[in-house]
């Protein structure tokens, strides 16, 4: 991943440096438990726990001749182990140690995903309950509508975040595999209490059956819901990007004092950090097809996922985690306009009324098209000819042999109170 929208945590993750520790950690965890299990002296595996170390330099070096990383790194720490390295790598395959060590990679990257992912939750439930009561028009199709409140509308991501959430728990919980069970998965040359055993050492599960990967719908899953959480992101992008522009400016991102909007015209203050997120939001979603089309692998295993996988994993966490903590930047600053939510509002002359104004005529005794029909024949003179809505429907003659003025005016006074917000609150967001 380019630095840009490269953080230092999750980056180091996936390091070198890190992905050999941890090939490290589990070698020698395997070699502990086969010295328990007495395949190996016990002397070996402490000789492997004390002496095991490597150099990522030389490691490169040995690879370009073996042409295999984990060849490359059994010979470079062997070098450092001596002579019970003939016991280090004992009986497992390259696929144990790398796909397990994956699995911590992707676990890793996840607990930090995570907690912007939380922190994300909470702030817009703050900033639900902030906004209970500022009403504003509510949009469908990007037309005026009825109106709702700003609260209302951010505690609608609320939860769906809140969801995504718990998605991420089960796909977290579904990767968080250990896979320690030799060529073709057999534990044909290897105890398969070794697996157990390390997998409750690094706190993972152990897997079914492996063949000699671990099967790749794990990963899919992992991939698609991330996918799921990039299109939430792009969706309250998109919200921001829609109420930022000038003729409607409900909504605005912070915009710092020396900030600048464009290199031409100094009075821009555009909605950047949304639409960054939109692309980025693209770029996480581009990773799903190729996790599917990983699942497939010829017989019990072939390496045409690896290489999808050894750019994929890195940039893919790392821009959600990105994203995360800028759509966080964006909701903790962001700029709120209630006089210019008010004065949309009441920019079609109060035409947000007409359902309310229909179903009351339907409780005085019409049939629903006829009651449609006169609200709509008051909708569009007031629509095309910019009147007001209650001075027209005072004059429908049609309308006034149902409904007094008295009632009109109690009509269009509840359509603006939104009567159930506070039900909606005690019930929902508590």
């Amino acid at each position: 991943m380019i630095p840009r929208y490269n953080r230092p945590a999750i980056e180091k993750i996936w390091s070198l440096e890190n992905k050999f520790e941890i090939w490290t950690e589990i070698e020698c965890l395997v070699a502990e438990k086969q010295a328990l299990l007495g395949i190996i002296p016990k002397k070996a595996a402490m000789e492997i726990r004390r002496k095991a170390k490597f150099n990522v330099i030389e490691i490169e070096k040995i690879e370009k001749e073996t042409k295999h990383d984990v060849v490359a790194y059994i010979n470079n720490i062997s070098k450092y182990i001596g002579k019970s390295s003939k016991y280090f790598h004992f009986g497992v395959t390259s696929s144990d140690i790398i796909d397990t060590s994956f699995s911590l990679q992707l676990k890793q990257s996840s607990e930090i995903i995570k907690k912007n992912l939380e922190e994300l939750i909470k702030n817009l439930k703050v900033k639900s309950k902030k906004y209970k009561n500022t009403i504003m028009i509510g949009r469908s199709h990007g037309i005026h509508a009825e109106p709702i409140t700003f609260g209302l509308k951010l505690s609608s991501f609320y939860f769906e975040f809140k969801r995504n959430l718990d998605r991420f728990d089960r796909a977290i919980n579904e990767i968080s595999i250990c896979a320690i069970s030799g060529p073709v998965g057999t534990y044909n040359s290897i105890d398969p209490r070794v697996q157990d055993f390390v997998a409750k050492k690094l706190n993972l599960i152990s897997e079914d059956i492996s063949t000699q990967i671990i099967p790749r719908d794990r990963h899919a899953n992992f991939f698609s819901v991330l996918g799921i959480l990039a299109s939430s992101i792009e969706r309250f992008a998109v919200e921001i990007r829609n109420l930022q522009k000038t003729e409607v400016l409900e909504v605005e991102e912070s915009f710092s004092t020396n900030q600048k909007g464009s290199s031409a015209m100094p009075h821009k203050r555009n909605p950047v950090l949304s639409e960054n997120l939109t692309g980025i939001a693209r770029y996480i979603r581009s990773a799903v097809i190729p996790s599917l089309e990983n699942i497939v692998l010829w017989h019990e295993r072939d390496i045409s996922h690896s290489s999808v996988e050894r750019i994929m994993a890195p940039d893919i966490t790392i821009a959600t985690d990105f994203a995360l903590l800028r759509l966080n930047e964006i909701i903790k600053n962001l700029k709120v306009y209630p006089k210019n939510m008010k004065k949309n509002l009441n920019l079609l002359g109060g035409l947000h009324n007409t359902h309310n104004i229909m179903l009351k005529l339907i409780e005085k005794g019409l049939n629903r098209q006829l009651a449609y029909k006169i609200v709509q024949e008051s909708a569009m003179e007031t629509w095309n000819n910019k009147k007001d809505f209650f001075e027209v429907l005072l004059a429908n003659k049609k309308l006034n042999k149902l409904l007094k003025n008295k009632d009109i005016k109690l009509i269009i006074k509840e359509s603006n109170e939104l009567k159930n917000i506070d039900w909606i609150y005690k019930n929902k967001i508590k």
